[in-house]
C-alpha cells in the first residue's frame, strides 16, 4: 500500500518549476477572488497520511510528516497569457470524462487566464509525429461547448510509444508553452520523458498530466476520473446478470469487467449492486478445481439457492494461461488471457460432466463502460481536475500531475505516481467488505 513508502529515500515529492512567477494572475481582477482569498501558495500542504494516530506518533518520535503541494490558483504566474500557447493531447483507451477534462482545460485557459491560442493534438502521441500527417485542432470555447455530452475524446487517441526527440521537436516548432497530457501510466511515463527532453534543451514548456485510468490503478491518486461512471455501468450489468440468473433453473450470471492488474471496478461494483456470490480480482488468487475451488463452491451455491452471479475482473486468473503465447499490446503491456470466456466454458463443461443442466449467461460490458459519457459526479470531478491543471501550468509547474488526495487536490511529481501501480489490498477494508457482502470462501485448496 502507498503508506509503506512513507519516509523511503525514493519518495521525492518536490514539484519543479520553470522559474520564478512574477506576472500578476488575471484572477486578481476577479471580485470573488479578492473577497474570498482563493489563492494558494507552495507552502500550503496536504499530508500524505492524515490519521490522528499517525500524526501523534510522528510528533512524538520526530519522524517527518510527508506532504504534497496543494493545487489551486497562484497569485503570481509564470506565463504571460497573451503570449502563451497551450496544447492538449489525449492518449490510451477511451474513458468516460475525457471530453469533460478537455473542455474544462479549454474554458479555464480561455475565460479565466485569457489564453486564446489552444491546440488539440490529434490521435494521441502520434499527432506530434509529422509522418502520420494529422492536422492540429484549434480549440475554442465554441468548439468544446457540447463535447461533455459525448463519450470518447473529440481529439481521438492512440496507444504505443513515439520517438521522444521527434515529439519535442514538434513542441519546439509549435512554440508550445503548456502541454496537458490526459492518459494513464504509459502516458505519464511518456510525459516524464518529454519533460526531461524539454529540460535538457533548455526549453520553457510546462508539462502537466491529468491521470486517466478507468481501472483507478494510478499510485498516489485516490480516484481517477471515469471510475465512478464505470462502477455505475458495471453495477447495471450485475443487475442484468442477476435477473437472468433467477429467471431459469440453475441460472448463472457471469460478468467480466475491466481491471488488468487492479480489481477496483469489480470490488466497488459488487458493493454497489449486492447480488454477486463470487468476485474474482487480480490481487487475490483462486483455484477452479478441488473441494475448495470455484467450481465446487458454485455447485454448492446452486444446490442451496438455485442461482448464482460471478463477477470477474479481466486480469484475474491469469495463471490458467500461458503468458508466452499471448504477446504484448501496442503499449507494451502483456496481453491477457480471456478469463471471461475461459470461465464460461469451464463452468459449462464441469456441470455437463456432472449431468446437471444449467443456464449460463455471459455479459461483458467493457466497451459500453469505456465509451459512455461521464455521469454527473464524474463531470464535477473532471471540471476540478482540468481547472487545477491549468492553474499549475500557468504558474510554471512542470513534470507533475493533479491528484485528489485526502479529499484535497494536490500536485504529485509524475515519476513518483508512475513508479508503481495501485492495487486492491487483500487485507484492506474494501476487499474485506466484498467478502462480507458475498460470503464467498477463500476459493483455494491450501
Amino acid at each position: 500500500m502507498t503508506e509503506l513508502r512513507e519516509g523511503c529515500p525514493d519518495f521525492d515529492n518536490r514539484i519543479h518549476s520553470l522559474g520564478p512567477s512574477r506576472i500578476p494572475s488575471p484572477l486578481k481582477s476577479f471580485e470573488s477572488t479578492r473577497r474570498f482569498h482563493r489563492f494558494v501558495t507552495d507552502r500550503d500542504r496536504v499530508l500524505h497520511r492524515s490519521s490522528e494516530t499517525f500524526i501523534k506518533e510522528c510528533l512524538a518520535t520526530g519522524k517527518e510528516l510527508v506532504s504534497f503541494e496543494e493545487a489551486g490558483p497562484r497569485e503570481y504566474i509564470y506565463f504571460d497569457p497573451k503570449k502563451a500557447k497551450a496544447a492538449v493531447v489525449t492518449c490510451g483507451g477511451l474513458c468516460p470524462g475525457t471530453n469533460d477534462v478537455l473542455r474544462a482545460i479549454v474554458l479555464t485557459l480561455y475565460h479565466v487566464y485569457g489564453v486564446h491560442n489552444i491546440l488539440g493534438i490529434k490521435y494521441g502521441l502520434q499527432g506530434f509525429i509529422p509522418a502520420y500527417g494529422y492536422d492540429l485542432e484549434e480549440l475554442t470555447p465554441d468548439r468544446v461547448a457540447n463535447i461533455h455530452e459525448l463519450g470518447g475524446t473529440m481529439l481521438g487517441t492512440s496507444r504505443g510509444p513515439q520517438d521522444v526527440v521527434a515529439m519535442v521537436d514538434a513542441i519546439d516548432r509549435l512554440n508550445i508553452s503548456t502541454l496537458f497530457t490526459i492518459g494513464g501510466d504509459g502516458t505519464l511515463r511518456a510525459a516524464a520523458k518529454i519533460g526531461d527532453e524539454i529540460s535538457a534543451r533548455g526549453l520553457k514548456t510546462a508539462v502537466v498530466g491529468i491521470p486517466k485510468s478507468i481501472d483507478n490503478d494510478i499510485d498516489l491518486v485516490a480516484r481517477s476520473f471515469g471510475f465512478d461512471t464505470a462502477v455505475e455501468v458495471a453495477a447495471s450489468a450485475i443487475r442484468s446478470a442477476h435477473t437472468e440468473a433467477i429467471g431459469a433453473p440453475n441460472g448463472i450470471g457471469l460478468v467480466k469487467v475491466m481491471g488488468r492488474q487492479s480489481g477496483f471496478i469489480a470490488a466497488t461494483a459488487a458493493l454497489a449492486q449486492k447480488e454477486c456470490n463470487c468476485v474474482l480480482i487480480p490481487e487475490v488468487d483462486f483455484d477452479l478445481d478441488g473441494p475448495q475451488g470455484l467450481l465446487a463452491v458454485l455447485r454448492e451455491r446452486l444446490q442451496r439457492r438455485g442461482h448464482a452471479v460471478i463477477l470477474v475482473a479481466e486480469g484475474a486468473g491469469q495463471k490458467f494461461f500461458d503468458p508466452g503465447s499471448l504477446g504484448r499490446d501496442p503499449s507494451g503491456n502483456p496481453r491477457l488471457g480471456d478469463i471471461g470466456t475461459f470461465l464460461q466454458h469451464r463452468v459449462q463443461e464441469y456441470f455437463a460432466e456432472l449431468g446437471v443442466e444449467i443456464s449460463l449467461k455471459y455479459i461483458e460490458p467493457s466497451y459500453l463502460i469505456r465509451s459512455v459519457p461521464a455521469n454527473a459526479n464524474d463531470r464535477v470531478f473532471c471540471g476540478f481536475l482540468g481547472q487545477h491543471a491549468v492553474h499549475a501550468a500557468m504558474a510554471g509547474k512542470t513534470g507533475m500531475l493533479v491528484s485528489l488526495w485526502n479529499n484535497r487536490y494536490v500536485h504529485i511529481p509524475i515519476p513518483l505516481a508512475a513508479a508503481r501501480r495501485k492495487q486492491v489490498d487483500p487485507n484492506g477494508r474494501l476487499w474485506l467488505s466484498v467478502l462480507e457482502s458475498t460470503g464467498q470462501p477463500a476459493l483455494l485448496n491450501e
